[in-house]
């Protein structure tokens, strides 16, 4: 079970075609830091459309290439590719520099048309998965159906995607259980937030027998953005899950960079890590300043002061218990 960082692919729509050289490396590093080590990046409509669609990110396909080579025996990075991009050119390309995964996207229902591109990625020996977009435009049998028939291609994960973030957590749970029960291969899940629904959706994918679930930091992606990681992380962690992932950390590097830097962008984020924090553990927000002059004054870390206090009392925690907590820290 796992996340998946789509934010330097999806989360690219909200500067544009792409992040810079610099916000790439700079979320890479953040993600590894925090044990989110499966990151699709590069350019928003993925490998090829570049040039295909004159779709113009700050860099090239190679010059995305490049600058994740230090980052390889680290992380699980791989790229996004329509599949009218499906060339062996385009293929060969992904294999020259490591990548470790293509996804190739396509509409449900239109299965039969990628067929060829994920033998054509399986043959060239890279991992090849797969989104099926706009999910819901078909039933979930129907749905289930079309990826078995591309498991037989070789497929090695398949993808649910909710693209307009229309699908309720109902819903999901069902398109998740019927695809498990169809497909040996793992099954993920994409949830946009349109409704207010991503994390819900999340949680019911994984009771749908689901065990990859994409992401972005902040909820970073096109429209009303994708599931945010940490929101992701926390929640799962809420019901004893992905305990590998190093919360605080994410949360340090968001507060710390990723915020500031995307505040050039004019790029918000609806929940803030210290109302996260206040959510993972329980605490109610009217404690916020004794938190804080305690944190400050015993010179402990704040978010984790939070967690283990309310360990002990969501109720009512006084100054004295606070210190009593923080002599432990």
């Amino acid at each position: 079970m796992k996340l998946f960082d789509c934010t330097l692919r999806d989360g690219g729509n909200v500067v544009g075609k792409g992040f810079d050289a610099e916000l790439t490396k700079m979320m890479i590093e953040g993600l590894i830091a925090s044990n989110i080590t499966t990151i699709e990046m590069g350019n928003c409509l993925g490998l090829g459309a570049y040039e295909a669609n004159n779709s113009i990110a700050p860099c090239t396909d190679e010059e995305y290439l490049e600058l994740i080579q230090p980052y390889l025996d680290q992380a699980e990075i791989g790229m996004f590719m329509g599949f009218k991009q499906g060339s062996q050119k385009n293929i060969d390309l992904a294999k020259k520099y490591g990548l470790k995964f293509l996804r190739v996207g396509n509409n449900a229902g239109d299965g039969e048309m990628s067929a060829p591109v994920v033998k054509r990625i399986k043959d060239t020996g890279l991992k090849c998965c797969y989104s099926l977009m706009k999910g819901y435009i078909l039933s979930a049998q129907d749905l289930a159906d079309e990826a078995a028939m591309l498991e037989d291609c070789g497929l090695d994960e398949i993808t649910i995607m909710d693209s307009a973030g229309t699908m309720m957590p109902d819903q999901v749970e069902e398109y998740c259980r019927a695809m498990t029960s169809k497909v040996k291969i793992p099954v993920a899940f994409h949830g946009h937030n349109n409704l207010g629904l991503s994390v819900a959706n999340a949680l019911a994918a994984c009771r749908g027998g689901a065990t990859i679930f994409d992401c972005g930091l902040l909820g970073m992606a096109r429209s009303a953005g994708n599931c945010a990681t940490d929101l992701a992380a926390a929640a799962f962690q809420r019901i004893g899950l992905m305990q590998e992932i190093d919360l605080l950390a994410l949360l340090d590097f968001e507060d710390k960079k990723l915020i500031p830097a995307m505040k050039k962008h004019n790029y918000h984020t609806a929940v803030v890590p210290y109302d996260l924090i206040l959510g993972l553990a329980g605490a109610h927000s009217s404690f916020n300043s004794l938190f804080e002059q305690v944190a400050q004054e015993k010179n402990v870390p704040l978010y984790r002061l939070i967690i283990e206090v309310s360990k002990i009392n969501q109720k009512n925690p006084d100054r004295a218990l606070m210190e009593q907590v923080a002599a432990t820290l």
